[in-house]
């Protein structure tokens, strides 16, 4: 991966864990501190993964685990989707949010997870290709 690569993915990154804060702090009172605190750690765990591949010569093993705690990020999202907290808002339910209940902020935050996840694949399909892996 080169600098470029890297700083777009650093900036790709942050353009998220923006977005994600915002939502989370949404989140209902009783899960701020479970479900919300969960996924808040996994997302800042991912940047440690990030930071420590680029830094790494052998990068197999941070690249696993960065792949590995992505996934974990996605499901825990979907998790949170499923169980309606997207169509919280300070803590507390939206009656009415355009007929929506959270779906448009889960997608706004599952595509830039999705596009998260497409760098870190790219990036690991050019470190198998390079034959580091």
């Amino acid at each position: 991966m080169g600098r470029d690569s890297e700083a777009q993915l650093n900036r790709k990154y942050m353009e998220f864990v923006k977005l994600l804060n915002i939502y989370l702090n949404h989140f209902p009172r009783h899960e701020k501190y479970a479900l919300a605190n969960r996924i808040r750690n996994t997302a800042y765990e991912l940047y440690d993964l990030i930071s420590e591949a680029q830094k790494r010569y052998f990068k197999k093993t941070t690249l696993t685990e960065l792949d590995i705690t992505h996934e974990k990020l996605r499901m825990q999202l979907c998790l949170a989707h499923e169980l309606g907290y997207f169509a919280f808002t300070s803590g507390k339910a939206i009656e009415h949010l355009n007929g929506d209940t959270g779906g448009h902020r889960f997608m706004a935050i599952s595509a830039m997870v999705d596009e998260l996840g497409r760098m870190i694949g790219g990036w690991i399909q050019k470190i198998k290709e390079s034959k580091q892996w």
